[in-house]
């Protein structure tokens, strides 16, 4: 318990067999609700969100859509660093530091939650805190992937990040009951609009907690963070973390490098924010989102590899996975997979809320979406059905993979990918030009779970992928790095999806989608099914 590992090799039978399958399995089932947490902490604002605009919080329907985004952006952008954390500090310390980080913007948005006239610029700073816990699992995936041999990395990788993404499905449960009765204590707020949850609808004019949606998660990250300090181990391996070193050092190398990544991803946002008279901290350039983004990435990398002394050596040993074609295939191909479930977890929710929760209605000429739907679905009661089946599916497609190929798999759910984006942007279109936009909810729901479960399985399946591909020294790494460009899904599209909402035409947002998706097929199929491919169906 809590030593640190010498010799460790779980492609020895012998040694697995003996003490390395039950080391690894401790290690493992302290990681998932680790990462679980971390997953719900950076994604509640797509619950939250819809609360708000259920209370009557003073913010435009595309500015809530922003908040998401942000925590999406910061996520991402802060798994660059936390793909590195391992080798630099250890596994056990690398994950009971950051799971214990996440309390800070918990214990935040609860205090701005309890005053409806908290300014936006507050909301965004809170959005951007959030974002640790989205750059969890660039670490704790190259954590996982050193424990398991070669054979088991399809279904252990698959079950940390599948369960981990369970933090979405179950927070976007929990959330919602939590926020009907008093457990912290502080004043109520009373429903403007129907809200909800798992099992009903709840009417306008009910009391509810909203402040206890973001310290709920204190109940489980206090015990967590105890149980990775005691449970967890540190593999001291050239290959792995070479020089663990002293705990308080590790804490400050992370900090440093977190804060690399705070700063690059302020600078981003900063950068597309509008340019307005009032000045700061809420008038930026107005730069495109698709050329602020390969900065922020840059910048990050850039800033990290010139850090001095051995950290920065550390870092540029790694680096060498960028000169491996294969990184940048199964960073777009992963990008595919996560980031559409991230960034779909993230926007679900609150797009079944402005699409069919509201009326569209021809006034004077002009189409309005302002008029409450008294037949619309509750959006707390559906938003969590989409990325529990996309998570719960996940390990399976690890399974799959492990027998079939994760190539192979990946160009199936691909296909898939494209057929229901086309299809939900229909229903999409449908919906949002309807006075009654629920006769199409039932289309709309079936094919996004499709979509979702795809997402779930080409997950697994590029895990594997990475998994057979890279060596050993460079597996840890690259699924850390793939995992933080892919995340950047958690800001692309609830910021698409906000910026055609607000021009009208939501389905363009999937139309995007579904041409990212038919790239990917040509990519996955050039590098790893056509005849003479770099590496057949690994």
């Amino acid at each position: 318990m809590a030593q640190d590992l010498k010799n460790w090799d779980p492609e020895n039978q012998e040694q697995w067999e003996t003490t390395g399958k039950a080391i690894a399995n401790r290690n493992l089932w302290i990681s998932i609700p680790s990462l679980l947490c971390g997953f719900a902490v950076w994604l509640y604002w797509g619950i939250i969100t819809i609360q708000m605009l259920n209370l009557g919080f003073p913010i435009a329907k595309s500015e809530l859509f922003t908040l998401a985004a942000i925590a999406g952006l910061t996520g991402a952008t802060l798994r660059i660093p936390s793909t590195f954390f391992i080798r630099l500090g250890g596994g056990r310390n690398t994950v009971f530091f950051t799971t214990a980080l996440l309390m800070i913007p918990a214990i935040l948005a609860g205090f701005a939650l309890q005053d409806i006239n908290t300014p936006l610029w507050q909301w965004q700073l809170l959005a951007f805190l959030s974002g640790l816990g989205g750059g969890n699992f660039a670490s704790s995936m190259s954590n996982i992937s050193f424990f398991f041999p070669k054979k088991m990395q399809g279904l252990s990788l698959g079950l940390n990040a599948g369960l981990g993404n369970f933090g979405v499905t179950t927070m976007q449960i929990l959330v919602p009951l939590f926020m009907t009765f008093s457990i912290f204590g502080g004043d109520p707020m009373e429903l403007v609009n129907t809200s909800g949850t798992l099992i009903g609808k709840i009417p306008a004019g009910t009391d509810t907690y909203i402040h206890n949606a973001p310290w709920l998660w204190l109940l489980f990250l206090v015990p967590l963070a105890f149980a990775g300090w005691f449970g967890m181990n540190n593999i001291v391996d050239e290959h792995v973390s070479p020089n663990v070193g002293n705990p308080i050092s590790v804490f400050i190398k992370i900090t440093v490098m977190l804060l690399i990544g705070f700063i690059a991803a302020g600078v981003g946002y900063w950068l597309m924010l509008p340019s307005l008279n009032n000045g700061l901290p809420t008038s930026g350039i107005g730069l495109s989102k698709w050329i602020v983004l390969p900065l922020v990435i840059i910048l990050t990398v850039y800033a990290l590899k010139m850090m001095p002394g051995e950290l920065g050596q550390n870092l540029k040993r790694q680096y060498k996975i960028f000169n491996n074609k294969h990184t940048w295939a199964m960073t777009v191909i992963y990008t595919m997979t996560f980031g559409s479930f991230i960034g779909f977890s993230a926007a679900f929710g609150l797009s079944i809320k402005v699409i069919f929760g509201f009326q569209h209605l021809m006034v004077d000429g002009v189409m309005t979406h302002s008029t409450a739907n008294p037949n619309g679905p509750s959006a707390l009661m559906y938003a969590w059905t989409g990325p529990f089946i996309g998570a719960l599916i996940r390990p399976i497609g690890g399974m799959i993979s492990d027998k079939l190929g994760g190539a192979r798999v990946t160009q199936w759910i691909s296909i898939i990918m494209i057929i229901c984006a086309l299809g939900v942007a229909y229903y999409m279109k449908m919906a949002y030009v309807s006075a009654t936009p629920e006769q199409y909810f039932v289309p709309f729901m079936a094919l996004f779970m499709i979509l979702f479960a795809a997402t779930g399985i080409g997950n697994g399946s590029t895990f594997r992928t990475i998994a057979v591909v890279f060596d050993k020294e460079q597996a840890g790494p690259v699924l850390g790095w793939t995992s933080a460009v892919a995340a950047y899904g958690a800001f692309i599209i609830p910021q698409v999806f906000g910026e055609e909402i607000a021009s009208a035409t939501p389905e363009y947002a999937l139309y995007g989608f579904a041409t990212f998706y038919g790239v990917c097929v040509l990519i996955n199929w050039w590098f790893y099914l056509r005849p003479g491919a770099y590496v057949k169906n690994p």
